[in-house]
């Protein structure tokens, strides 16, 4: 019988086993500037994943806590409600927009004023393993469109 050493097990493991995780490209990241005072504020951006997967959080020293919501109609009227995670199909982007899905952060720490930028962790999960992104979302003005 052949007597197999661990490093030699380990090696074969590590180039057999795919890659854990898959690079998901994030483009168009922005936060919206607020007023003095305001404690709200969304963040949107643009997400492409080879292979299925989902956001499932979102981390920021601006705001104290971060929520993904969606805008949906319910019966007559459009709602915001938040939602567990945002799927990322393979191969298709999926846009936070307002109006749209977005990243809703609360009680911000700091007011966004236009120019700054706002490092984002975003935290996705494919096939049960978690990996976070660190992005820098810059800050555009109120009054300006999305693009």
């Amino acid at each position: 019988m052949m007597k197999l050493h661990l490093p030699m097990i380990l090696a074969a493991m590590l180039f057999a086993a795919p890659a854990a995780h898959a690079q998901v490209n994030i483009a168009e990241a922005w936060v919206r500037a607020t007023v003095p005072e305001q404690k709200v504020t969304g963040a949107f951006m643009k997400i492409t994943s080879p292979v299925d997967a989902k956001l499932v959080d979102v981390h920021t020293a601006l705001a104290g806590r971060t929520e993904i919501h969606e805008m949906a109609m319910i019966g007559d009227t459009m709602k915001m409600r938040q939602i567990p995670n945002l799927p990322l199909p393979a191969g298709a982007t999926v846009e936070l927009k307002p109006g749209g899905f977005h990243v809703m952060l609360f009680d911000l720490t700091a007011q966004a004023k236009e120019g700054d930028i706002v490092p984002l962790t975003l935290v996705i999960e494919t096939g049960g393993k978690r990996e976070n992104v660190e992005i820098n979302a810059a800050v555009r003005p109120l009054n300006k469109p999305a693009h």
